[in-house]
């Protein structure tokens, strides 16, 4: 058994088709000697401004892993990742401003592929395991079985090589994204950490895969002694999220979307004029909001410290705000003399009616809060996607 959980930071984040539960993030790694990427490298507005543990458009350094968002996969810079793997099934090819950086390598490729990952992963102390086929409620519905089969097929091969590089190399723990979709059969709430074994499991192909990802934790720690920390985000809102090469259309109302999040289908139906607003069900689902560098931040918590060696963590805001409710500050915030107006679409067949979680466990072990509120998400969220509409990015 290893002694020490850090030997020397590298952390390989295997993000292939999305960053599961995490729409529209990248997260980039700084190392802990405080050596700073030039801001040359990154793009006016592409970091996203986050808490002074975290880099954001200015370059602030921190001791250890310092965390930065603005697309839609996880990145890092050599220093420490190595690697950043993707087959660009997402969204295709897209240029970054730090393609060229040097301490930045990237390998195209699919996690499938077992051998390449062994490789990768050889000489890094951790593993962050965030590959999958992801999309919001509508993705669920249309590709079902592949969201099952695939994304066993991903988690298999990241446990494989994390295994091996456990046994033969450095490698000393996994983090793995989960989902809040865990707690899909809650009849209680708040939802605190080991619900999830005492409900029936998730109705949903991917609920029930992400808690699958969960017993890959439990199972080669038991026969192999990988430690693990299994990491659930709750709704990540966040600059970043464009159209999918995965993605079908669907009109909700007059407005064809390709998006399936709530947040940026109502703030684009809203740009776009729709009058009444068309929102799914009665709009008194329950959701928690957390801001994208708010999950980053407690991301980083995950890796970092000691205390979430073998634990499970909601990484989530403490607020509740229903689908209408979301509805009526966005409207308020394009549409200021309008009154607001909506009518009910018929929902989903998987749209979880309420999603609360107990936050108490981050709070008391991590030192975790998202504390950013969704009145600042949407100040932020809003103006981007007026502008990639005009830009046709969505």
């Amino acid at each position: 058994m290893k002694k020490t959980l850090w030997t020397r930071r590298s952390v390989l984040a295997l993000f292939g088709c999305a960053a599961t539960g995490l729409a529209g993030m990248r997260v980039s790694v700084v190392n802990g000697n405080r050596t700073v990427i030039p801001e040359k490298y990154y793009a006016e507005g592409e970091w996203l401004s986050m808490d002074g543990a975290f880099l954001g458009s200015k370059d602030v350094a921190t001791d250890g892993y310092s965390f930065c968002i603005d697309g839609a996969e996880l990145l890092t810079p050599r220093e420490y990742l190595k690697r950043a793997h993707d087959n660009y099934s997402k969204y295709g090819k897209i240029k970054k401003s730090y393609d060229s950086h040097p301490h930045y390598t990237f390998v195209e490729d699919d996690v499938k592929n077992t051998s390449l990952i062994k490789e990768l992963i050889a000489d890094c102390d951790q593993v962050l395991a965030g590959a999958a086929m992801v999309g919001g409620i509508s993705y669920f519905h249309k590709n079902a079985y592949d969201l099952l089969a695939e994304n066993e097929r991903i988690m298999a091969s990241t446990f494989e090589a994390a295994i091996w590089a456990y046994q033969h190399k450095k490698l000393q723990k996994i983090n793995v994204l989960s989902s809040s979709m865990v707690y899909e059969s809650a009849t209680k709430w708040p939802s605190k950490e080991g619900d999830e074994r005492l409900m029936p499991p998730p109705n949903s192909t991917y609920g029930f895969q992400k808690l699958a990802c969960e017993y890959y934790c439990q199972g080669a720690f038991e026969q192999y002694g990988l430690p693990y920390t299994i990491i659930r985000p709750f709704n990540c809102v966040g600059i970043g999220e464009k159209k999918a090469l995965c993605d079908g259309e669907i009109y909700s109302g007059n407005v064809k979307l390709a998006m399936s999040h709530v947040v940026p289908d109502i703030i684009k139906k809203v740009l776009l004029g729709q009058n009444p607003l068309h929102i799914l069900g009665e709009g008194n689902q329950i959701r928690h909001y957390t801001y994208a560098g708010d999950l980053a931040r407690g991301i980083r918590l995950c890796i970092e410290r000691q205390e979430a060696i073998n634990q499970d963590f909601n990484l989530s805001a403490a607020t509740s705000t229903t689908v209408l409710e979301l509805a009526e500050m966005i409207w308020s915030r394009i549409n200021p003399k309008q009154p607001f107006a909506c009518v009910s679409d018929k929902p989903f067949k998987y749209d979880v009616r309420k999603r609360v979680p107990d936050v108490s466990k981050a709070a008391d072990l991590l030192g975790f809060e998202a504390k950013t509120s969704l009145d600042a998400m949407l100040d932020e969220l809003i103006p981007w996607i007026k502008t990639q509409i005009e830009l046709g990015g969505i």
